[in-house]
């Protein structure tokens, strides 16, 4: 427990602080507006019950189980997840790992072991399209029927969608992964409710940026990262503060076709950042990556981003 917020995996009783808790329950990868509106709701029912309310996921991604290997290109990592619900009010997280065991499990055998024997929960929150247990077998209608059986409160929130009319689309992790997946990271900023940001620390490069004048702090972020390789306007923060830059996330064609690699140029901005902790949210991408002919030609073409990064995030929010 940190500053009252709980974590907790695998707990064999219900952990210290979240006594008959209000679980919202899911693998709440993004955190977006339908996370959101699910967590929400398990706030005002442990309000109204006077109990704390708590996310109960699963790590390792379940697909990433069945694969047996990371496939699932992750929304948002762990520490920045455990961040982001404290600042939604949340009381704490439970972590269940997701193995063999619990793969088996036939949707009452989860209720009877987990809900009941193990937390003890009070109520649970699921989203509409929520499924559990053995291949999926078990709905939120299936949950309703289980809590009324053995006397826990389930409440199911509808789907959530971002825009209205014709525009509007259901707000999902898989349409988030998409719409990074093409560079369109404004879109995911709607679904998710705030920008697609990404954590890590400042590693080592070749300081050939360096060598061209514009120096970059460099993040590998996880293999399964399917951000569209591209130049996107972006805003780092370090020790709380937010700077704006540039950044390039991709193989860098006309250096050396490598891993793929987050660059990122601060503006207007000295000082050595190797080691340190920095989020990087994508406001905008300016163009896609390409290879050129020279490293001057390169040095032009960056020049050019470096103001094309400046006049988005002059009137981005």
């Amino acid at each position: 427990m940190t500053n009252g917020f709980v974590v907790a995996t695998d707990p064999t009783t219900p952990p210290v602080g979240l006594e008959r808790a209000v679980y919202a329950i899911g693998n709440f990868d993004g955190l977006h507006l339908g996370h959101q509106a699910v967590i929400a709701r398990a706030r005002a029912l442990a309000r109204e019950r006077g109990a704390p309310n708590a996310l109960l996921t699963f790590e390792p991604h379940p697909a990433d189980y069945f694969a047996d290997r990371p496939v699932a290109f992750r929304l948002t990592p762990a520490k920045m997840k455990a961040r982001l619900c404290e600042s939604l009010g949340v009381s704490g997280i439970v972590t269940l790992s997701f193995d063999a065991a619990l793969a088996s499990l036939t949707a009452e055998e989860f209720v009877a072991g987990f809900l009941v024997g193990r937390l003890a929960a009070g109520a649970v929150v699921v989203g509409w399209d929520f499924h559990f247990g053995k291949a999926r077998s078990g709905t939120s209608a299936f949950l309703a029927d289980a809590g009324a059986r053995h006397g826990f409160a389930v409440d199911i929130v509808a789907k959530v969608e971002d825009g209205a009319g014709e525009q509007a689309h259901v707000v999902s992790s898989t349409a988030i992964r998409r719409a990074l997946e093409r560079g369109d990271v404004e879109a995911a900023a709607r679904g998710l409710g705030r920008r697609y940001s990404v954590l890590g620390h400042v590693v080592s490069g070749q300081r050939l940026g360096r060598t061209l004048g514009v120096p970059t702090a460099n993040i590998a972020l996880d293999p399964t990262t399917r951000l569209a390789h591209g130049i996107y306007a972006v805003r780092a923060r370090v020790d709380g503060k937010l700077i704006p830059g540039v950044a390039s996330f991709g193989v860098r064609p006309t250096v050396d076709n490598g891993p793929p690699l987050l660059e990122i140029h601060l503006l207007d901005f000295h000082g050595d950042l190797y080691g340190r902790e920095m989020e990087v949210e994508f406001v905008e991408r300016i163009r896609e990556e390409r290879r050129f002919d020279s490293l001057a030609r390169l040095t032009e073409e960056m020049e050019r981003d470096k103001e094309r990064a400046r006049a988005i995030l002059a009137t981005a929010p």
